[in-house]
């Protein structure tokens, strides 16, 4: 259904781009990433001795704050019997309040993915590195670096390369003979290569075929022979039809992996971005429709679209920022619910004053609470493309392409 990974990945990049402006006075601001292979009681005894360290920091104010927020740590950790499959990461401290004031803030994250390295770091600003690597996509391909040699198979996961196989190909050197018994001999080398060549197509459709997820296949390593084994029908057609391309690399080991990967690195960041610009190219399409054809865009009228069911395709902007927000206004008696800024400060559109807030939503999720109950297909839409960056500016962040035209119901 609509919700999915895409809203999850929403709300962990909004969490973080809050976390990011998070600012302490001084060093008073604890990240501590914690693997799924540390002992919770290893965890304890660490912060133990940080916090005896602690009591050496000359000011009295930071000290306080820092023997505060370990204090804190260790409080969490106890509610933990052992640490979750992805680690935690504990994101604790004082940020600036206004002058000399500051204010405590506590985070305590379970990541999307496992944490790979133990860290504490005590500082004026949170380290959030490794929860931003998370939110990089983490599409799948398959990867081949094949010569006449050897060949090694990998998974590319985000930017993570896992070796699955290495095949060596025993296939003579020319030889240098004339005659007959050299083109004898020619032709049992290219049998070689053949069975060589099948040998590596059946391994790469045993490991791929069964890959979930999986987005295409990379193909490289250095001359000819990469293209001979991408054209023929080496590779089964299911994974034929996914190759991306072929590639130069040195190497047809492990390292040559990691350099199919820098050299196909392009070619990846443009294919993460042809889905968007196909999607809004189909609704600039219908648009550009004398009567607007099976599209609309702006809030209101994508909110009236959603209600109505009419919506099949949801576009959603990456930078869309503001929250749907229920008032009741004391002063006049007016209520409803408005959609403002996240930054902006809500005002009765009666009287002007400020009313009490009964709810508040981020639009994003609204929207995929809406588009979930009639089954409405949801994408966000990276600012990366110029298509992607108009939807926010021209169209409000919010567009549709609709199952039927409402005037026609």
């Amino acid at each position: 259904m609509a919700r999915s990974k895409d809203l999850a990945k929403y709300e962990f990049k909004k969490q973080l781009e809050e976390l990011r402006n998070v600012k302490g006075r001084a060093t008073e601001l604890i990240s501590l990433y914690v693997p799924p292979s540390r002992r919770i009681s290893d965890v304890t005894n660490y912060l133990k001795n940080e916090y005896a360290q602690s009591s050496n920091i000359k000011s009295r104010t930071t000290r306080k704050n820092v023997m505060w927020a370990i204090e804190s740590i260790t409080g969490r950790l106890k509610t933990f019997k052992e640490v979750p499959e992805n680690g935690l990461v504990f994101l604790v401290g004082h940020k600036s309040g206004g002058g000399d004031m500051t204010v405590p803030v506590s985070h305590v994250i379970e990541p999307p993915e496992p944490i790979s390295t133990f860290m504490y770091r005590c500082d004026s600003r949170f380290y959030l590195d490794q929860l931003e690597d998370m939110l990089a996509e983490k599409e799948v391909y398959g990867l081949i670096v094949i010569d006449r040699g050897e060949a090694t198979l990998g998974t590319l996961n985000g930017k993570r390369i896992d070796v699955l196989k290495n095949i060596e190909s025993r296939i003579m050197g020319k030889h240098r003979q004339g005659g007959q018994s050299a083109q004898r001999f020619e032709r049992l080398i290219e049998i070689a290569a053949h069975e060589y060549y099948k040998k590596v197509g059946d391994l790469a459709n045993e490991v791929f075929l069964g890959e979930e997820g999986l987005k295409g296949v990379l193909i490289g390593g250095p001359g000819a022979t990469k293209d001979t084994f991408a054209e023929k029908d080496y590779l089964h057609h299911e994974l034929k039809k996914m190759i991306v391309g072929t590639f130069d690399t040195g190497y047809t080991d492990e390292s040559g992996l990691r350099e199919l990967m820098e050299n196909a690195s392009k070619t990846l960041d443009d294919l993460s971005i042809v889905k968007e610009k196909t999607l809004m190219k189909r609704f600039f399409e219908e648009l550009r429709k004398p009567d607007g054809g099976l599209s609309c865009y702006g809030e209101n009228e994508v909110r009236t679209a959603l209600e109505r069911g009419a919506v099949d395709m949801l576009l959603i902007s990456e930078g869309l920022s503001k929250l749907r927000i229920a008032f009741t206004c004391d002063d006049c008696g007016e209520s409803g619910s408005l959609t403002v800024a996240v930054d902006k400060t809500l005002k009765c559109p009666k009287c002007g004053s400020e009313p009490d807030i009964d709810s508040e939503q981020d639009i994003v999720n609204e929207m995929f609470d809406v588009a979930d109950s009639y089954g409405t297909s949801i994408e966000m839409i990276s600012m990366d493309s110029e298509e992607g960056e108009m939807l926010m500016k021209a169209f409000g962040g919010l567009a549709a392409i609709l199952r039927y035209r409402m005037g026609d119901t």
